[in-house]
């Protein structure tokens, strides 16, 4: 029976008997209805839009067969120990109310049916441990409350819970163990709050979870082992966070994940191997960003991904596609490569891939003879319609589309874009010590060129560094040196330099830098006078980098008894 937007302010005066679902939503009722003798035939409530403040276990009992009741937007502004009586109620939801206070027990009489409950909208700010003793609950919903912290346990006694969804609550704090005790959940839902790391501490318990997103908040970091407890994730939404660097164990643990969105973060580094551990995944998701070189360097960072289905590349300052690009993904049918200026595109980066998909747009390639076989590929394929494009360089192709233009036009005059002619070489220094690193790039182009090192894959912003150019024959020279001072132990590591110019960059070889530590006593062995037949004990010890060996000598000699047998002292 529906009495919508009537007006009512008491219940309707007679109901039929065989009716079973009541809907009195958008009246003036005050309180719960008292609908006679029928009541207890009711099995559905709904009183959307009343004004409602109060719940009351007396108003309740004579519905003694509801099973859904709906009190959203009324003014209801806590619930009570005796709000409900014993009933067998299975759905209730409470949304936009007022409610700012829980009593520890106030669902206790419905503990044994509530499966459904929704408190999105109202004004809770904490949730009282032992509120939520509901065995059979098994969704769960406190959307845009006002929740800022959530204490560990606070979900204790939700044995049947499979999904919880806390969005918009501004929770700054998820405290190790928070949700202890959720041992069937399959989805949790944190987007647009203020969390600023993943941590293996709030996610203890977790062992069922498959779906977490946490997009829309504040994420900086990503715990080391911080999947231990939830490895059975098969999406992870990790979009619209503060990420800037992914190191090499961001992932592991998450060997069935099947869904990862990175997207419109501002991460510029990755770690040699982040995705290896991830060979089950079918779509990454990696949109607005900044990992420009881990496609240009030719790193092959999506090895071991080999059930890649769907790849998202979208704004992330792309300009050229190397061999290796997308090295790893057999599976890859579906990339997009939109919104960037991409300028060259290996002849060999896609043409092992199972592509059904492909988006590009650019104007900017350079249109060389290395570029020769794209406009056969694209015309072979499906993809004129969501590929453009359109050269930039040499100036008399220059608005044309790849499609469009004669082979023979597609000719090598000039390499604009910056080849490195020397690379850094690898050293090895003594600790204190001064190292020079050098590189040098040519190109046709007088487009001014820049240079950046890098460690390790992060750019070296402090470094000192002094840069040349000159003209030879008709080239732009560029050589770039980085010094490092006194190095320490601190300074090894993978050095290389990036030349970058108007038409692209190009990237050196990674040169080794090892910092060695010439050997010095700490300990020296001192003269000693003992009787026959009573123990001598000498002592040495040393230090340095590598950690040296020491050897014993007597008079001269190593082949002797306590030499063989001695260790460090």
């Amino acid at each position: 029976m529906e009495c919508n937007r009537k007006r009512l302010s008491s219940a309707p005066l007679q109901v039929p008997d065989e009716v079973t679902q009541v809907t009195l939503n958008h009246n003036d009722l005050s309180s719960l209805p008292f609908l006679g003798d029928i009541s207890s035939n009711i099995t559905s409530l709904s009183l959307i839009h009343n004004r409602i403040s109060e719940l009351s276990m007396y108003q309740l009992q004579p519905y003694v067969s509801l099973e859904s009741l709906d009190l959203t937007s009324n003014f209801i502004s806590e619930l009570k120990v005796g709000s409900f009586p014993s009933m067998q109620l299975k759905y209730l939801n409470l949304s936009n109310n007022r409610i700012s206070i829980l009593e520890p027990g106030c669902f206790e009489n419905i503990s044994s049916s509530l499966v459904v409950l929704k408190l999105n909208r109202n004004r809770l700010v904490t949730l009282p441990s032992k509120v939520f003793k509901l065995p059979q609950l098994q969704f769960l919903e406190m959307k845009r409350n006002k929740i800022k912290t959530v204490d560990s346990l606070t979900f204790k006694g939700m044995d049947s819970l499979k999904s919880l969804k806390l969005q918009r609550n501004g929770i700054t704090k998820l405290m190790d163990g928070a949700f202890f005790g959720l041992n069937n959940m399959e989805e949790l839902e944190l987007e647009h709050n203020n969390l600023t790391e993943i941590n293996k501490g709030w996610l203890y318990g977790l062992r069922m979870l498959r779906v977490l997103r946490v997009s829309q908040n504040a994420i900086t970091t990503i715990r080391p082992d911080a999947w231990e407890f939830c490895q059975k994730l098969i999406e992870l939404d990790l979009s619209f966070n503060y990420l800037t660097r992914l190191d090499e164990i961001a992932f592991v643990g998450l060997g069935v994940l099947d869904s990862l969105n990175l997207g419109d973060n501002s991460i510029s580094h990755l770690g040699e191997g982040v995705f290896g551990s991830l060979g089950n995944l079918c779509t990454l998701d990696i949109r607005n960003n900044e990992i420009s070189w881990a496609i240009e360097d030719s790193i092959g960072v999506f090895d071991g991904m080999k059930k890649l289905n769907t790849l998202i590349l979208q704004r992330n300052k792309i300009k050229s596609i190397t061999k290796k690009a997308f090295e790893g993904p057999e599976e890859l049918e579906y990339l997009d490569l939109s919104k960037n200026e991409i300028m060259s595109i290996h002849p060999e980066a896609l043409t092992h891939t199972k592509l059904k998909v492909f988006i590009l747009n650019t104007s900017s390639l350079l249109c060389d003879c290395h570029m020769q076989w794209l406009a056969p590929w694209l015309t072979d394929k499906p993809f004129q319609s969501s590929v453009s494009a359109v050269c930039a360089h040499p100036t008399t192709l220059l608005g044309q589309n790849v499609v469009t233009i004669s082979q023979d036009n597609f000719v090598c005059d000039d390499f604009p874009k910056p080849h490195i002619t020397l690379h850094p070489e690898t050293s090895v220094a003594l600790r204190g010590n001064n190292v020079t690193l050098s590189c040098v790039a040519s190109s046709s182009s007088d487009s001014p060129m820049t240079t950046a090192w890098r460690k390790d894959g992060e750019v070296l912003y402090d470094a000192e560094v002094h840069n040349y150019a000159r003209y030879q024959d008709g080239e732009l020279i560029y050589t770039t040196v980085l010094h490092l001072l006194y190095v320490n132990f601190t300074d090894e590591g993978r050095y290389q330099c990036v030349v970058s110019n108007h038409f692209g960059a190009n990237y050196s070889n990674r040169a080794k830098l090892t910092v060695n530590e010439m050997p010095s006593f700490l300990k020296t062995p001192m003269d000693l006078t003992i009787r026959t037949g009573t123990m001598a004990r000498l002592e040495c010890a040393a230090e340095g980098h590598p950690s040296p060996q020491i050897a014993w000598r007597k008079d001269g000699g190593t082949d002797f008894p306590a030499a063989r047998d001695a260790g460090c002292t």
